[in-house]
């Protein structure tokens, strides 16, 4: 893929948005009855992604309908701060906020048994856990994790470990407990997840409030697929090819589907000396995550050149862009939206930086246009 800038704001849009058209003014001038001509229903086609097993509206859909249910409040201190729906929850914790996370490996723990190497999912584990506090600009101090499984193997668990380890020295957190369940019946295989503590002074926090029209959306690369879109990318590879061919660039799909999960812990120094507005962790729903920071939209017309696994998934696979770009990072794994006067500071201090698009008014998340190679 390479890039071309469109025009703002004709773009693809993320989301389907309705119209009405007004009926004309007057009387008809005939009286002619006209026939009424039966609906024909249709079912919405089906994404790949849906065919593959996740249904990302529906996952919304049933997110909110738990939500909605979540109406009690503690009373006294340390008290919930803002609502639900942010990449991590903040806690009232006097001059400073807690902030809490949660998130997993996903299936990409399959395409681990597949390859019989377990020895990175634990930094993707983090990862997912550290990326989302980061976003809110809060530091990362603490982490539990969670472990169920139908079967212990101490290899396995010996791997996991060094992977966990690892991902704790980059983000530079205590790993302070966890729990392993065996659920033989419950679970087939194993599932890795965690959670994770944040700390920050409450002037410090960043949740999107200052971001307005104009702002620039300034894209960092990601080292891959990440923990997100397995389940397709899973399901194109085992029905197209095989986790043993190799790309152009001699990776072979297993080794790049489970490249780690970049850890982005530059964004503490970058807040320190660069005004910043917001920030995104493009996970699971690709650019549709920019609509968790604002009410404003987000246009992506300079994407970051997408790795060569993301090209291969999408020809093998015949996915179209704006699926490809509603499920996978596509190469932007983080995002920074900042004002124009802090694009250059930005860009200096994080290697491969690019401003991939900005703010509008309308809401919704858009995806330039793309010229096809």
């Amino acid at each position: 893929m390479s890039k071309t800038v469109a025009k703002k704001p004709a773009a693809k849009k993320m989301t389907v948005k309705k119209t009405t058209v007004k009926k004309p003014a007057g009387k008809p001038l005939a009286k002619k009855p006209v026939a009424k001509k039966m609906p024909v229903k249709t079912a919405p086609a089906k994404s790949a992604y849906a065919k593959a097993g996740v249904d990302i509206d529906l996952e919304a859909t049933a997110i909110k309908a738990l939500i909605k249910n979540l109406k009690h409040r503690r009373k006294g201190n340390y008290t919930m701060m803002g609502g639900v729906g942010h990449f991590a929850g903040l806690i009232d914790f006097g001059p400073l906020a807690l902030a809490l996370t949660t998130d997993g490996v996903g299936t990409k723990m399959l395409v681990a048994d597949q390859q019989e190497d377990w020895t990175t999912v634990g930094i993707d584990c983090i990862a997912m856990n550290v990326n989302d506090l980061y976003v809110m600009n809060m530091e990362p101090v603490s982490f539990v994790d969670y472990i169920a499984t139908d079967k212990l193997s101490i290899d396995k668990m010996a791997q996991i470990g060094k992977g966990l380890n690892e991902g704790a020295k980059q983000a530079n957190i205590d790993i302070v407990g966890g729990e392993t369940a065996s659920l033989r019946g419950l679970v087939h295989g194993l599932d890795l997840a965690g959670a994770c503590l944040g700390v920050q002074d409450k002037k410090k926090i960043i949740t999107g409030e200052k971001i307005r029209p104009g702002n620039k959306i300034i894209g960092i690369p990601s080292t891959g697929i990440h923990s997100n879109g397995l389940s397709l990318a899973r399901r194109v590879v085992e029905k197209y090819g095989s986790y043993d061919e190799k790309l152009k660039n001699k990776k072979t799909l297993g080794a790049e589907l489970l490249t780690p999960t970049r850890i982005y812990s530059e964004v503490l120094k970058v807040t320190a000396k660069c005004t910043v507005h917001g920030m995104c962790h493009v996970t699971g729903g690709g650019l549709l995550n920019f609509k968790r920071l604002s009410k404003y939209g987000f246009i992506i017309d300079n994407p970051i050149k997408p790795p060569e696994v993301f090209d291969w998934i999408q020809k093998k696979g015949d996915i179209s862009d704006e699926e490809m770009y509603r499920t996978f990072n596509m190469g932007m794994g983080y995002a920074y939206v900042v004002p124009e006067k802090s694009v250059a500071c930005v860009l200096k201090m994080v290697p491969g930086a690019k401003v991939g698009g900005e703010v509008v008014k309308e809401p919704g998340s858009w995806l330039g246009e793309l010229e096809r190679r």
